[in-house]
């Protein structure tokens, strides 16, 4: 007859019963960190060209470049702190076992999605508050480019 065994009684190896899941969670943390890092790095040397995958993107930051540039200038700190925050995790989720080390990375990823979207509000403010530019009472769309002399007075 067997008995179910409760594991208090094998053997302990030392390695965290989940080393598989540890090493993936602990390398896209990496990953997510060296990106934000680098998004970070090129907004505040006002090196991040418009685009629409990072930075700082709301109608009134991509109005123009310059507007754009500030904006992610006033994010990158908030972004290079939450680039820290998931070192932070990555780090906790290979040297803490257990529940803790979960509760680790939870709340590391928390903190820097929190920071980072503090980071876009202040950077969305700080557009919203430039003055628009002044495009001549023709408007900034393509089609306005084809009718601006239609736009002069007579």
């Amino acid at each position: 007859m067997v008995l179910a065994s409760t594991g208090a009684d094998l053997p302990s190896t030392g390695q965290a019963p989940y080393p598989g899941l540890v090493l993936i969670v602990s390398v896209v943390l990496l990953v997510l960190a060296v990106v934000l890092g680098g998004v970070a790095v090129a907004g505040f040397t006002e090196r991040l060209p418009r685009n629409r995958w990072a930075g700082v993107r709301t109608p009134e930051t991509m109005r123009d470049d310059e507007t754009f540039a500030l904006a992610n200038k006033v994010a990158a700190p908030t972004v290079m702190a939450s680039a820290v925050l998931l070192v932070i995790g990555s780090v906790a989720a290979t040297l803490v076992d257990g529940a803790l080390g979960l509760a680790a990375v939870g709340v590391s990823i928390v903190a820097a999605v929190i920071t980072t979207a503090m980071g876009g509000v202040l950077g969305a403010r700080t557009a919203a508050a430039m003055p628009a530019p002044d495009t001549g009472g023709c408007g900034s769309s393509c089609g306005a480019c084809s009718l601006k002399d239609a736009c002069q007075p007579s």
